[in-house]
């Protein structure tokens, strides 16, 4: 009587666990294939309640519109949204100008700038100091405290810095002390706190500061504007898939001022519409970064 575990049994036992194996495999990869998730992040600019609620909304819009799922995850600070766009863990990152040229140069030019807002096309910075404070000019900025944002911030310190050394101010050597506040809206807090005599910042989070009465205007006061610069973009990796990446600037263009939803996702990104970029917008970026000695 032939034995219950004779070669025939065997390997039909061996095909039957392979095959449960090969079933099990295709069953969890499934849902993968099915739902793939597209990574999205954005520089710290702000607190970061405030770019969970402007990012979290665009993310649901995304997902409406590419048919996968969208996922907004918050980086530490600049450098790390550079380095996860390049290292690929993240797909999108909402860059400034100037990390969008630390992420071309740290990828060697493997990264695309999608879209940009209207008004990044003609962006500036604002400086701002307390009424009391006796500055009317930037040249009145020696011998005081002043505040940038996050070093790598193109509007609350790269062109800032770039514009004061235009006027022959070098900030290191001119100011009493140079303060970094990490984000624009702490820059805002800082002057209206009486801890810096003056701070530079990007303009529409100062606009929008003053549109919600969030700071007092007859106590802060802008008394500095820059010249017009490209700024902030869209930008992801080059190896992502083509038609995936047109269906994304697709959808961000796609937004409609006139369409009640649509204005509610441009409002919160404080965008008119949507407009196409490209790298060479920023190469002046990376011209005034070389020139401040911020990058090589």
């Amino acid at each position: 009587m032939p034995s219950a575990w004779s070669p025939l049994v065997v390997r039909g036992r061996r095909a039957v666990v392979l095959g449960a194996l090969v079933v099990a495999a295709f069953a969890a990869a499934a849902p993968v294939l099915a739902q793939p998730v597209l990574r999205i992040s954005a520089i710290p600019d702000e607190s970061p309640t405030e770019l969970q609620r402007k990012f979290g909304q665009l993310a649901a819009y995304l997902e409406s519109q590419l048919g996968m799922k969208v996922a907004y995850t918050p980086v530490s600070d600049y450098a790390a949204a550079v380095e996860a766009l390049v290292g690929k863990k993240l797909d999108m990152v909402w860059y400034g100008g100037f990390t969008f040229v630390q992420a071309r140069q740290r990828s060697g030019n493997q990264v695309i700038p999608l879209v940009q807002r209207a008004e990044d096309e003609k962006f500036r910075s604002v400086f701002i100091t307390r009424a009391d404070a006796g500055i009317k000019s930037l040249a009145d900025l020696k011998g005081k405290t002043v505040s940038f944002g996050s070093p790598s911030s193109t509007s609350g310190h790269l062109m800032p810095r770039y514009f004061l050394v235009q006027q022959g101010i070098e900030p290191d050597r001119d100011f009493r002390q140079v303060a970094f506040s990490g984000a624009h809206d702490a820059t805002i807090a800082a002057v209206a706190g009486g801890k810096v005599q003056a701070g530079a910042l990007n303009i529409s989070v100062w606009e929008k500061f003053v549109q919600d009465k969030r700071v007092d205007t007859s106590q802060v006061v802008v008394f500095y504007t820059t010249p017009p610069y490209y700024d902030y973009n869209w930008t992801v990796r080059s190896d992502l898939d083509p038609a995936l990446r047109n269906r994304i600037a697709d959808a961000f263009l796609r937004l409609d001022p006139s369409k009640p939803d649509d204005k509610a996702i441009l409002d919160l990104q404080r965008a008119s519409r949507f407009i196409p970029t490209r790298s060479e917008n920023y190469d002046s970026i990376e011209r005034a970064a070389k020139s401040a000695g911020l990058i090589k």
